[in-house]
């Protein structure tokens, strides 16, 4: 099993094997699915375990939940940001209407089932590690392997839960007792982002520089990682810098751009297709596949966020709001970044089906979402005929994940799909870097740095191709050396000697490359901007989405999601929960 190429795709199918049904022999027989004394004591067991690691990532084996709850994309939780909307249409997934609209329950099954899936993932890392320490007939070499992949995992999923909560429980190894249910209710009262750093950096100081099997971690993803942790802990909730953490990660970043391992891809495009997966700008990727046999090898998280139309189907969630689409406007190629939102980019088309929309556009809106007039993975949008309801979520639909007809649609379903996940990018390095050297080093040095985001996607092999429609949706064809819009990209060439002005310029950029990859929510909060950013949306929003009329983000409350109370009363030792509620909540 472990000479399979693609790791994740192994967790899956691992995951499908383990889900059978019992027999009347359950209470006589070893239980699939589990590991028990005896399997432990070989190295196949512990391989197993650690794919068990692996496959919580993506949330692929909490059982009996819904998958868009839990997976890595965080689609379901983006909502709560200025780049998405829930979409579909009012009565559907009510959970996710409260997500969006700032209202987080501690009963809410969204927010409940990402905790379970997190510690779930917490449990099995410690569970390989214990392993790994126990297990005698095993070389120091594997021994150092399994414990720094299952470290870095366990970095992973606490990082996810810090982004998440407030005061999130940090469990290690000694925490986790397998036969002992009651081992792990530890308290919830420390500052686990220390705890998180040590777990990546014992893993980069670990593992190999290159991996043979895609989708393990390499030194360089642990140390990606521990730079993403320093950066989050790079303002505090008032938005002032913290310049020992930013130095620190600016010190990473650095290594990671000197080291020459990566570059960005050819083309903005390639970081969403499944024809150009582990590109030199990959560094740490989720794996996926479709298959007949194993549909739990795809993306099924992202499956519900596919368009309202064939050949999908199914099912209208995770649409873009019209905040965004906004953002991509252009003057003299450079972004609107003060007035970006004082005009609305429009849905109407030509006679011949294209867009209408005159104004100047930077490229990456079409490689983002979909919009009227716009080849879209390889279909023409007809009208507004790819969403579900036009009058509750508008126009624009998010386009990043769905994949190419080519790579999807295998097993059965339309929307499973083989397009991987870019979990961490080198696109994502150079804007730290940016953001870091705007505060901490040089301005200049941060504008280079976000031209070369800029350059790549001023590409013009990487436009969107111009499809003329016919009397349907199916009816067009592609005019060969013409784009679909008016693109206008340019980089920055007057100096930057403002720093307010850098800082503003490089969170735009942010925004802009990483739309609906499920960052957005985060970054706001990290910047300790979020209430001034997101009340100013719901603003402008609502005048298109009425249901957000009345809405509002709470600062010092809605920057975090309350533990669940599932959680808090499951946490209890001689009657006495272990873990405390945000007191926001």
């Amino acid at each position: 099993m472990m000479k399979r190429k693609n790791i994740i795709l192994m967790v899956f199918i691992c995951m499908a094997i383990f889900t059978v049904g019992c027999s009347d022999e359950f209470l006589t027989r070893t239980p699939e699915g589990q590991f028990g004394t005896n399997s432990l004591e070989t190295e196949d067991g512990l391989d197993g375990i650690l794919l068990g690691a692996y496959a919580m990532i993506d949330g692929a084996g909490l059982d009996g939940t819904a998958d868009w709850n839990v997976t890595v994309e965080n689609w379901a939780f983006n909502i709560a940001s200025d780049d998405a909307l829930k979409g579909t249409d009012a009565g559907d997934q009510p959970e996710q209407s409260f997500i969006e609209a700032y209202d987080y329950q501690s009963f809410n099954g969204h927010i409940t089932n990402r905790w379970r899936s997190l510690f779930k993932g917490v449990a099995r890392a410690n569970n390989a590690i214990n392993a790994a320490n126990s297990l005698e007939d095993l070389s120091d070499e594997k021994r150092t392997q399994v414990i720094a992949e299952a470290r870095f995992l366990r970095g992973i999923f606490h990082m996810e839960a810090r982004k998440m909560w407030r005061m999130p429980p940090y469990i290690g190894e000694e925490d986790y007792i397998l036969d002992d249910v009651e081992s792990t209710k530890v308290p919830n009262d420390r500052e686990i982002w220390p705890f998180i750093e040590a777990d990546f950096e014992a893993a980069a100081a670990s593992l190999p520089t290159t991996q043979s099997q895609v989708g393990r971690p390499t030194s360089w993803a642990a140390k990606a990682f521990l730079a993403k942790s320093k950066m989050y802990q790079g303002w505090d909730e008032n938005g002032t810098p913290n310049t020992a953490k930013l130095g620190e990660a600016k010190t990473l970043l650095d290594e990671i751009v000197n080291s020459g391992v990566f570059s960005l891809a050819t083309k903005f495009e390639d970081n969403f297709l499944v024809a150009t997966r582990n590109n030199p700008e990959s560094i740490f990727e989720i794996q996926y596949a479709v298959s007949s046999a194993a549909d739990q090898a795809s993306s099924r998280g992202m499956g519900l966020a596919h368009p309202y139309t064939d050949p999908w189907g199914c099912c209208g969630f995770y649409q873009v709001s019209q905040n965004l689409v906004n953002a991509y406007r252009t003057e003299a190629g450079l972004p609107l970044i003060d007035n970006f939102d004082a005009e609305d980019i429009s849905i109407d088309t030509n006679e011949d089906g294209t867009s209408a929309e005159t104004a100047t556009l930077d490229p990456r809106i079409d490689h983002t979402l979909g919009r009227p007039g716009i080849l879209y993975k390889g279909f023409k949008i007809y009208q507004t005929d790819f969403v579900r309801d036009l009058s509750y979520a508008g126009p624009f639909f998010s386009k990043k994940h769905v994949a190419e007809p080519e790579g999807f649609g295998v097993g059965g379903w339309g929307n499973l799909s083989a397009n991987n996940y870019r979990y961490m990018r080198y696109g994502m390095i150079l804007l730290w870097l940016a953001e870091a050297e705007v505060e901490v080093g040089s301005l200049e040095r941060a504008r280079e740095l976000v031209n070369e985001i800029r350059t790549r996607a001023a590409n013009p092999d990487g436009f969107v191709p111009l499809a003329t429609q016919g009397t349907d949706r199916n009816d067009f064809s592609i005019v060969e050396g013409e784009a679909a819009a008016n693109y206008d990209i340019a980089t920055y060439d007057a100096p930057w000697t403002d720093k307010a002005a850098a800082r503003d310029a490089v969170r735009f950029e942010t925004r802009l490359e990483f739309a609906m990859e499920g960052h957005r929510y985060w970054d706001l909060v990290r910047w300790g901007i979020a209430a001034e950013t997101l009340n100013n949306y719901i603003a402008s929003e609502s005048q298109h989405r009425t249901y957000l009329v009345g809405k509002s983000f709470t600062e010092g409350k809605n920057e975090y999601f309350p533990i669940p109370s599932q959680a808090i009363d499951r946490s209890a030792v001689d009657g006495q929960p272990t873990l405390t509620q945000d007191p926001a909540y």
